[in-house]
């Protein structure tokens, strides 16, 4: 086509669109940053599902933004209407911020807020277009009205001739129509998608002739130089809805939002040679790809495989909301997965907030991420013993508030519940019984009438007769103004007496002489008191508890 034949076409397919990409760039200006700050953004669909994905790419967004004095936004890729749920904007918002991610501007709870917006794609159609016009007048996009039955042919025909499937070169029939063939097109009604003109070659032409099909080099943030293909595939950037595809709305968004790092899974390997040409035909400069790894865990035998939304609940964020994982915990567990160093920089500043940390991309892992829950508690239970008692009464009770409003009762007496919650995590060795919310109101719901149940029975070594008869003595003998050492020292008392050994090592060493050992004593009194056999000490939760729930439950236990 002419020059001329193209602006005509243009106007004829973008009849409404005035802006152009040089006006965009006055709308959308380069932003004043310090230099080397990096601008970083996530982009999510709005599904119904947010998955520990976006979790992990978040945190690598927020900490290249903030590390560096960029920004970090939040961007909603609403193109695929078929996939969009209702209210799945609003839980997406939600489920970050429950983890503390903050962003400087986009997509937020009351709208969108900063300058680079719309932060919804399904709201800059018109900008989508201006880019389609753009390439349409400059000869490297064209529309194609080929039908789905004509497209499935060509993929039939592919097949049968073992060729690469899609559409381009020859195999696209509208690629080198006339002007006045599309006139006729349209004319007609018919309905048409707009594609790339690509440039390259699909690879049997290159084998055909013995070469090795063109590689293009680019860096990526995280794998280092890479070589990929050349992209020969005419895509489609506009439906025939004149909804961008992804490929296109991406490449137009980072630039004007001034993206300078995307984050995003490995999956998209295959497509950067469609992005790297869409940036080229589009004459703008391209942001720094950094493709992380896929999230991996181990199955039964010990092999490695990817997280499946289907069999895999701890994939999904709503997992970690409703389980109560600490927002501290989650993001400490994350870094030593993201980060190779992290756990070593840990180790030498224990007290230092993560922010402080140095994360780079480099420091990421190219090949498959073990996710590794076991790991996770672990590391929950350290950063819970480091917080306060206060500040986990008003992380339980803001959890509680939106995911388990059946504990609500639990705090009702903020004071009663923070000497639960500091029962055992003093001293030199300090107790590491706190994992996440729900298992925290589960171990500790015996301190609560309500919630209180005998789980546990007594030891073997001890019978019913002898069960009732030590908690009748120890009844009798109980004093809550007792010290530590003067109540254990009843205990021992009550054992002797009733033909149990004082010291385990006797029952051990002559088990004939014996009926069993102070253990198996205070075990009796430990189940009456706390339905289980593993608790913290049982001084101190007495103290907690109170005289009258203590001789309430011992009585309760003997009766039964």
């Amino acid at each position: 086509m002419t020059e001329e034949e193209r602006i005509e076409l243009a106007d004829l397919l973008f009849p409404g669109i005035d802006k152009t990409p040089d006006d965009y760039e006055k709308i959308y200006p380069e932003r004043d940053l310090p230099k080397g700050a990096v601008v970083t953004r996530l982009g999510p669909s709005p599904t119904g599902f947010i998955h520990l994905g976006n979790l992990y790419g978040a945190f690598v967004d927020e900490r290249l933004a903030h590390q560096s004095g960029g920004k970090f936004y939040l961007r909603i890729e609403d193109t695929d209407d078929k996939r969009f749920v209702e209210g799945a904007t609003e839980l997406i918002i939600k489920s970050l911020g429950f983890f503390g991610i903050d962003f400087d501007e986009g997509a937020n709870a009351d709208g969108e807020s900063g300058e680079y917006g719309p932060y919804t794609q399904s709201l800059r159609g018109d900008i989508y277009k201006a880019y389609a016009k753009k390439l349409i007048l400059d000869g490297t996009a064209y529309p194609c009205f080929m039908t789905e039955d004509e497209i499935a042919a060509v993929r039939a025909q592919q097949d049968g001739s073992k060729l690469t499937p899609g559409i381009y070169g020859e195999y696209s029939k509208c690629r080198e129509w006339t002007l006045d063939q599309i006139k006729e097109a349209l004319s007609e009604g018919r309905p048409y998608v707009v594609r790339l003109r690509s440039s390259g070659n699909p690879p049997e032409i290159y084998q055909a002739k013995g070469e090795d099909q063109p590689k293009i080099k680019v860096i990526d943030g995280i794998r280092g130089m890479l070589e990929v293909p050349e992209n020969f595939q005419d895509v489609v950037i506009l439906k025939t809805t004149g909804i961008p595809t992804y490929h296109f709305a991406h490449v137009v968004d980072d630039h004007l939002m001034r993206t300078t790092h995307v984050i995003r899974g490995e999956e998209w390997l295959s497509s950067l040679p469609i992005h790297l040409e869409l940036f080229y035909k589009l004459g703008l400069r391209r942001p720094v790809y950094c493709h992380t790894a896929q999230l991996m865990k181990l199955d039964e035998n010990g092999n490695k495989r990817k997280l499946s939304k289907r069999e895999d609940p701890e994939l999904s964020l709503a997992f970690y909301m409703d389980q109560g994982y600490h927002p501290d915990a989650v993001r400490e567990y994350l870094l030593t997965v993201l980060n190779s160093n992290y756990e070593e920089w840990r180790a030498k500043n224990p007290d230092a907030p993560a922010t402080d940390f140095p994360f780079k991309t480099k420091k990421m892992s190219s090949s498959g991420t073990l996710f590794d829950l076991n790991k996770l508690n672990d590391i929950s239970k350290d950063v819970l013993l480091k917080k306060p008692a206060s500040e986990l009464y008003d992380f339980l009770r803001s959890w509680s508030e939106t995911q388990a409003p059946e504990y609500a009762e639990v705090f009702s007496d903020r004071e009663y519940l923070e000497k639960i919650l500091d029962l055992g995590r003093s001293g030199k060795k300090p107790r590491k019984d706190l994992v996440y919310a729900r298992q925290i109101m589960e171990f500790i719901s015996y301190f609560f009438d309500d919630m209180f149940k005998r789980e546990d029975e007594i030891p073997e070594e001890v019978s019913r007769e002898d069960a009732k008869e030590i908690l009748k003595r120890y009844l009798d003998t109980y004093d809550h103004s007792d010290d530590q050492q003067v109540w254990f020292e009843k205990i021992r008392t009550i054992t002797g007496d009733m033909g149990y050994a004082v010291r385990p090592k006797d029952f051990k060493n002559e088990p004939d002489k014996y009926k069993g050992h102070v253990g198996h004593v205070s075990t009796v009194i430990r189940i009456a008191l706390m339905g289980r056999t593993d608790s913290p000490d049982m001084w101190e939760i007495q103290q907690i508890l109170g005289e009258e729930r203590v001789r309430a439950r011992i009585e309760s236990c003997m009766n039964q």
